[in-house]
């Protein structure tokens, strides 16, 4: 048999062997956590906010001169510049006083418990401008919710899809185990972190 056969062969069984590597991975005892999967998100969401201030300063002072004619004092400036800022302040409360907490915990070879435990601070949803009877309706539907979820799951290649009554959600699994990749409203990216 000529060489280049031979490696032909080989990397044919190589790609064999590697695709199957995921496939025979057993997540039964393991579970994966997130305190808060929107952090990254939310963190992103301030950044820019925070970049877009000067924008929005310049845009403020521009509309401030068009509506009355003329460029706006110093103390006209502190008064825009308060709302700007209260704004951005607002932004960053909602933001603290959101977390949404993922843990799977794969209980079988095919069997997962999946929970999530959002919260929201009353500060948040005043900050994000949410009156007093849709905060607690708000609460209200948070404290009755489900927040675990038994499912089924399958492991193809690095790939597990959890089946949720008919609902399905794949996560990708790090090549060293370590991770579970996810996204959350097909948008968000997310990272579940084993912990045991």
């Amino acid at each position: 048999m000529n060489n280049v056969i031979k490696l032909q062969i080989i990397f044919a069984m190589m790609m064999l062997c590697g695709s199957n590597v995921f496939a025979q991975t057993n997540l039964a005892g393991r579970t994966y956590y997130n305190a808060n999967i929107l952090a990254d998100e939310m963190n992103k969401m301030m950044q820019e906010i925070d970049q877009k201030v000067p924008q929005a300063k310049a845009k403020a002072y521009a509309k401030f001169e068009k509506k009355k004619g003329r460029k706006p004092t110093e103390k006209e400036k502190a008064v825009l510049e308060k709302e700007l800022n209260e704004a951005v302040a607002e932004a960053r409360a909602v933001k603290k006083g959101m977390t949404t907490a993922i843990t799977v915990d794969f209980k079988t070879d095919k069997d997962a418990v999946m929970n999530a435990d959002v919260k929201i601070s009353d500060e948040a949803l005043k900050a994000a401008g949410i009156g007093w009877l849709k905060r607690k309706a708000m609460k209200a539907a948070l404290a009755v919710a489900p927040s675990k979820s038994k499912c089924t799951y399958i492991v193809k290649n690095n790939q597990i899809i959890l089946d949720d009554s008919g609902e399905k959600d794949t996560l990708t699994l790090s090549t060293d185990g370590k991770f579970l990749y996810g996204k959350f409203d097909k948008k968000t990216n997310f990272k579940l972190t084993r912990t045991k």
